[in-house]
């Protein structure tokens, strides 16, 4: 072969094409993301029946072709898919909202489609050559009478005269390109048009998203905790049921909406707990609620000394009646001698010398109680069980549990258990009290329950309370945890309020109230100042409910009960209170003061709360709030309503000077009031 030649080759076989795993690769928008999305669609976000959700989605096509992006939900289980258009935004993000009508499950997703008209449209717009418009409405012209055919009745009419009249003035060298581009851009036509799209080649975002749906007091709810055990009248008496409906009035006027008992089941015997949880028991100990179980029955049981099933269901509805929900305490363990230690061995840890494993969270040891295994061979026996407690007490009237511990049982088991209690009952609210990890807390949420108790207890300072609540209020989780915020529980009793101090108790509880639309007490320690700890450095409480009978004061003057209910009345006729996403902190120049804004959907109530941390010093300095950010024109003076003193402070400008003396009222909550002028020219403020 001659130097610099190449060798002749035999054309190759022609090949078959590659295959192409893809449904229609014609298909070029693109729905990148839907939001939110919890975990990917793998949990449910939240939302309010009624109230607006907000979708958002980043779509995008190649080229500068217009998309149409158009939302889509529909209830869990319906096959009817509701659509809306979506708008775009700025920077290819694209929202709607959409109004779930009722409690329950939905799913939402996106979908989207190159419009052929809308870029046409689009495109015509910017061109101003003769020639080019002509060419342009003949395009435009085809496009109109393909959406003619998918059109019906009158409107394939109008269309199909459409497309034949920009045809033929496309052809007609008369008509001006000016008035032949003002007939393609007809918006009445457009519209039509538009109701009739190309949608072969629509893309689908990846996942159908889940949606809860609750009631509103899911959103905003005001807790009130009492023992029944120690709602009598007289000193050593054991109080009743029949006592707690003697009390609805002093709650209901207080302006709580939900009153929280603690476990009202029978308690065990065996390992009985004596006052201040002593490990010896003295003749009358009442022992811990929370140890459930004994001779009488275990968790659809109640306790004798209580009452009756009878008294509970009378107890149930004397409360509806003035706004008062009752909440039922959960806690799924048991004592020693609970019925289900005997008939379900196999639902516990038993250890080499016989003996069942009792709760423990070192140092402190529970040897009243036994823990569930959820490990058991016979798990699925043990989740029905439990499951069953729930329904039997959603027969009985309830509609919202507060779960003790949950983050010691089984996350799939709390998945499941909600899951299908709400199916049947979509009105039930879940309280998660889990003083735990943030990420196990979050899962809580994740899994189904409603609400979820917070650090609130443990942040008193101003950056822990404005990282805190940032982080709630706008941080990922905000989709799916509802904090509900507690100064005290039975089991906390916070080293900030142990120097009894009246001034730290309203401002801890003004916190509470304001930052969080859900918040409670545990009462009456809270407002009657209880503060004397078990010990040095100790969270307990000296001569603890949880042991024993308290006698308290049902006067409904003392105390705290008449700020309490100024306070509550201040967040039920302020819409801006009822929910979390608004909350924004404020600069003031005074680390112990701390301010912050919330403001309603429609932006018309404005509250700004300022809190004096300092319970024992009047503190000062100056807020930095622009007229502008309450909707206020800067060069106008705007009011400024403290409702709890019915005070009303004239302010203008951006900086405004406070002082807070503790002894008095250790907070303003004041309400934006806006100058308005009527008919006379009197001014007045709303």
């Amino acid at each position: 072969m001659p130097d610099g030649l190449l060798p002749s080759s035999t054309p190759a076989e022609p090949q078959p094409p590659f295959a192409i795993d893809t449904p229609d690769g014609r298909s070029r928008a693109v729905v990148d993301a839907v939001l939110p999305a919890v975990d990917g669609g793998r949990f449910a976000a939240k939302c309010v029946a009624g109230e607006h959700f907000r979708v958002t989605a980043h779509v995008f096509t190649d080229g500068h072709d217009a998309p149409r992006v158009m939302l889509q939900w529909w209830k869990d289980g319906e096959a009817r898919r509701r659509e809306l258009p979506m708008k775009l935004r700025y920077n290819d993000e694209w929202h709607a909202d959409f109004v779930p009508p009722m409690a329950g499950r939905y799913c939402y997703t996106v979908v989207a489609w190159v419009d052929a008209f809308e870029s046409w449209r689009h495109e015509l717009v910017r061109r101003v050559d003769a020639d080019d418009i002509r060419l342009a409405a003949r395009v435009g012209a085809l496009e109109i009478r393909a959406a003619a055919a998918r059109a019906a009745g009158t409107e394939r009419e109008a269309l199909e005269d459409w497309a034949l009249a920009l045809e033929q003035g496309a052809q007609d060298p008369a008509l001006e390109a000016a008035a032949l581009k003002a007939l393609a851009l007809d918006e009445d036509l457009a519209v039509t048009a538009g109701r009739y799209p190309d949608r072969r080649l629509e893309a689908r975002y990846g996942a159908d998203l889940p949606l809860v749906a609750d009631r509103e007091r899911a959103r905003f709810s005001t807790w009130y905790e009492l023992f029944p055990r120690s709602a009598g009248d007289a000193p050593g008496a054991h109080g009743t049921l029949r006592d707690v409906e003697a009390r609805l009035p002093l709650v209901a006027a207080m302006g709580f909406d939900v009153l929280y008992f603690p476990p009202i089941h029978p308690i065990g015997r065996l390992q009985r707990k004596g006052r201040n949880n002593a490990l010896d028991t003295e003749p009358g100990d009442v022992g811990s609620p929370w140890a459930i179980g004994a001779a009488e029955g275990g968790h659809k049981a109640i306790l004798p000394a209580l009452g009756t099933p009878e008294d509970f269901r009378h107890l149930v509805a004397a409360a509806r009646a003035r706004g008062l929900e009752i909440a039922m305490d959960i806690a799924f363990q048991c004592a020693p001698d609970h019925p289900y230690v005997k008939a379900h061995p196999q639902w516990f840890r038993w250890r080499p010398d016989g003996s069942v494993q009792y709760a423990e969270n070192p140092p402190k040891k529970y040897q009243d109680i036994y823990p569930f295994n959820f490990e058991s061979e016979d798990w699925q026996g043990l989740w029905c069980e439990l499951k069953s407690v729930l329904d039997h007490w959603i027969a009985e009237g309830v509609t919202i549990f507060r779960v003790d511990n949950p983050h010691t049982k089984s996350f799939a088991f709390w998945e499941w258990a909600i899951t299908e209690c709400k199916r049947a009952h979509p009105e039930l609210i879940f309280l998660a009290e889990a003083f735990t990890r943030p990420k196990v807390m979050h899962r809580l949420a994740k899994l189904g329950f409603t609400q979820s108790y917070t650090y609130f207890t443990w942040r008193n300072t101003k950056a822990e309370l404005t990282d805190y609540f940032t982080e709630l209020a706008q941080g990922p989780g905000a989709d799916y945890f509802r904090p509900n915020v507690w100064p005290n529980t039975p089991d906390i009793l916070h080293a900030a309020l142990q120097g009894g101090e009246e001034a730290m108790f309203r401002l801890r509880l003004v916190l509470a109230a304001t930052l969080a639309a859900s918040y409670g007490i545990y009462g009456p320690a809270f407002e009657l100042l209880e503060h004397l700890p078990r010990g040095p450095a100790s969270e307990e409480y000296l001569d603890s409910e949880k042991y024993q009978l308290r006698h308290w004061d049902w006067d409904p003057d003392s105390g705290l009960r008449p700020f309490i209910a100024r306070v509550n009345r201040i967040r039920q006729g302020n819409a801006a209170l009822q929910s979390d996403r608004s909350l924004r902190f404020l600069d003031i120049d005074n680390d112990q003061l701390i301010a912050y804004l919330k403001a309603s959907d429609d932006g018309r109530n404005v509250v700004v709360t300022i809190v004096n941390l300092d319970p024992h010093n009047a503190q000062w300095g100056f807020l930095s709030l622009d007229p502008s950010e309450v909707d206020v024109p800067r060069d106008q003076p705007f009011q400024m309503h403290d409702l709890l003193t019915d005070q009303r402070f004239s302010w203008q400008g951006g900086r405004h000077f406070i002082r807070l003396e503790p002894e008095r009222v250790p907070a303003h909550v004041l309400v934006v009031r806006r100058r308005l002028r009527d008919e006379r020219d009197f001014d007045y403020y709303l």
